[in-house]
């Protein structure tokens, strides 16, 4: 039996605290006189007395959360975020059209980063701070910092953070998911400041060093510049957001045990090791050719082919060169990068590099089982045997992104059939939406953005954009019959 007060309660909290995130913004308001302050405060009015209602409708502490209720407070929750965190677009006039609020709300939340707004830097710097915080509170899931004040509620968080996060890694770092979700935020926080701090001693402005801040660690992209990172054309700058964005794209656990010394740890994970190596690989490659056929200097050349590998790769979808104008191969290279993602337990969107490597390596060794039929042959990843249900996950989970793709991409030809390269744009919006990376190819490329897209083609987006935030179960598991069985 489903218990929809649970879900009320939980789900009525957590727009509660979206409300109160969004007065954050106020301070900014005010010290720059953007005249936002009042469709902000109104927003975050009513967005607290919606969370209030919900939250005490049939109040019931329960012990804890079932399977039914974890998946619904999760897609419930992400849906009603989406909707109340476009309150401040619409509010402001800023973005009053409701399916281009709802766009660049589900991007921010899911740390998308694709946008909808063509003049970014004429936007009320209130409104554009809590565009940068949406992101930040979607990169490390707003469900797991609710987990760490469950015990106000009076019910356990176990369930939601499976259903948040229902990635193939199982590996923990404290026994209690409370103390999990207490640790992985006080990880994302401290380098959150660290790198305010060190954009701002660098040369930002306090705002812009504290918005880049949180949009890098969450790897969602968003600027507070037309030109994305192109602006801040200084190495010194390019290179530490380099840097926190490869921060980003590792999963905490291993981030955990690095901050504690563990580093046999840290180098024990596979996933990490492919990690480095596919950037460091696909970033030397890429530099050699750019600085051989294009001219570019070498550190020049080094710079734009990382920051962008990374930029890909994390899902983060800041930009400094455009990629697709460096050549066919190259740009065919980057769209598939919006297939990979980076690590498991990251703020980084994506399919993820551990799927992507079982799935090769099962490949792999399905051509020995072929040649040795009567041996028994099992896969490892981190010396640990990967279980055949994992296997299954996997593979269905790959099995699944693919049809979406190609049938989110049939579709949204369909849609921009007037548009001057609808195929390549169908791809490129339908791919990076799905792996909520930001950029894609065609007329959604690195130079370009949403805006020109029906308004039927950003609905469509904005539910892949969830869909592929919340890893696809999550969602479609609300589709089938046996969710709904009572027994």
């Amino acid at each position: 039996m489903i218990h929809i007060d649970t879900i009320s309660n939980v789900v009525g909290a957590i727009l509660v605290i979206v409300g109160g995130l969004m007065l954050t913004a106020l301070p900014f308001s005010f010290y720059f006189g953007s005249g936002d302050a009042q469709p902000i405060f109104m927003a975050s009015l009513v967005t607290m007395a919606a969370g209030g209602l919900s939250w005490w409708y049939k109040f019931r502490a329960r012990e804890r959360v079932g399977k039914r209720e974890g998946y619904l407070i999760v897609a419930l929750a992400w849906l009603g975020m989406s909707v109340f965190s476009m309150l401040p677009y619409v509010f402001s006039g800023v973005l009053p059209d409701f399916y281009d609020a709802f766009f660049e709300s589900v991007s921010g939340l899911t740390t998308t980063g694709a946008s909808v707004l063509n003049d970014i830097e004429a936007v009320p710097r209130g409104i554009l701070f809590w565009r940068s915080l949406t992101q930040w509170i979607g990169g490390m899931g707003i469900i797991v910092l609710t987990v760490a004040i469950f015990p106000l509620l009076g019910i356990g968080g176990v369930e939601l953070f499976v259903a948040e996060a229902p990635g193939p890694t199982s590996d923990k770092i404290h026994p209690r998911i409370k103390e999990t979700a207490k640790r992985l935020w006080l990880i994302y926080v401290s380098l959150t400041a660290a790198l305010t701090l060190l954009l701002y001693l660098l040369g930002m402005t306090f705002y812009d060093a504290i918005n880049h801040a949180l949009t890098t660690m969450a790897t969602g992209g968003f600027s507070t510049k037309n030109a994305s990172i192109a602006y801040f054309d200084t190495p010194s700058i390019q290179y530490a957001i380099m840097f926190f964005m490869f921060l980003a794209g590792t999963n905490y656990t291993v981030l955990y045990f690095g901050l504690k010394g563990r580093f046999d740890r840290v180098w024990g994970s596979d996933e990490f090791k492919a990690y480095v190596f596919l950037v460091l690989g696909l970033t030397l490659l890429v530099a050699c050719f750019l600085a051989c056929s294009a001219g570019l200097p070498v550190e020049k050349a080094f710079r734009d082919t990382g920051f962008q590998v990374l930029s890909l790769i994390t899902t983060t979808g800041f930009v400094t060169a455009d990629y697709t104008a460096w050549s066919a191969w190259l740009t065919m290279l980057f769209f598939i990068l919006l297939f990979v993602g980076a690590c498991a337990g990251s703020t980084a969107g994506g399919i993820k590099l551990i799927r992507n490597l079982v799935f090769f390596k099962n490949s792999l060794l399905e051509f020995k089982r072929l040649l040795h039929p009567r041996a028994v042959i099992r896969m490892k990843i981190d010396k640990n045997i990967v279980a055949p249900r994992i296997l299954t996950h996997i593979l269905v989970f790959l099995m699944l992104y693919l049809m979406i793709f190609l049938f989110g991409s049939v579709v949204m030809a369909v849609i921009l059939n007037d548009f001057e390269r609808p195929f390549l744009t169908a791809i490129g919006s339908v791919a990076t939406s799905l792996g909520n990376v930001g950029p894609g190819i065609g007329e959604v490329g690195p130079m370009d953005n949403f805006s020109a897209i029906p308004a039927s083609g950003k609905w469509l987006l904005s539910f892949l954009m969830l869909l592929g935030r919340l890893e696809l179960f999550t969602i479609l598991i609300l589709f089938t019959p046996y969710f709904w069985k009572t027994n």
